[in-house]
């Protein structure tokens, strides 16, 4: 399927929504890990289709290299999500998920703090590379 910016969108607020439906029932201070699990049932329920704990393969000069990169959950191909539970964002999170969009050539990431009061308004911040700006309006 050929994705438009509106089609991500649209994505990144219903993944947006299975996050603030997480929160509202388990509220921060718990571990990734927890979120984690929480997330992918919700996005079942949601019929988002997903994988979580994807592989990222690393070339370089000219081979691939096992290291063991994987990030926590690409939504329908397109769209990679990071997950957090911490009290700061610092700003390796975000050099993170910029490479892991850029290694599996997907145009738009969102980074999710469950940490937080608000989700909403403080925990997640969407992010794009040059392959967003290719995509249609």
């Amino acid at each position: 399927m050929n994705y438009t910016k509106q089609d991500l969108k649209d994505l990144v607020y219903k993944v947006n929504g299975a996050a603030i439906e997480v929160h509202k029932h388990l509220g921060p201070g718990l571990l990734e890990s927890v979120y984690h699990k929480c997330l992918i049932r919700e996005l079942e329920l949601k019929e988002i289709k997903f994988k979580s704990e994807l592989s990222i393969p690393i070339e370089y000069k000219g081979i691939e290299v096992n290291a063991e990169l994987r990030c926590d959950l690409i939504i329908e191909n397109i769209l990679v999500v990071e997950l957090k539970s911490v009290t700061e964002m610092k700003p390796i999170f975000e050099a993170q998920i910029l490479s892991y969009m850029n290694l599996l050539n997907v145009p738009m990431g969102l980074l999710l703090n469950f940490n937080v009061t608000n989700i909403y308004k403080e925990g997640q911040k969407t992010y794009i590379n040059k392959l967003y700006n290719q995509l249609w309006d």
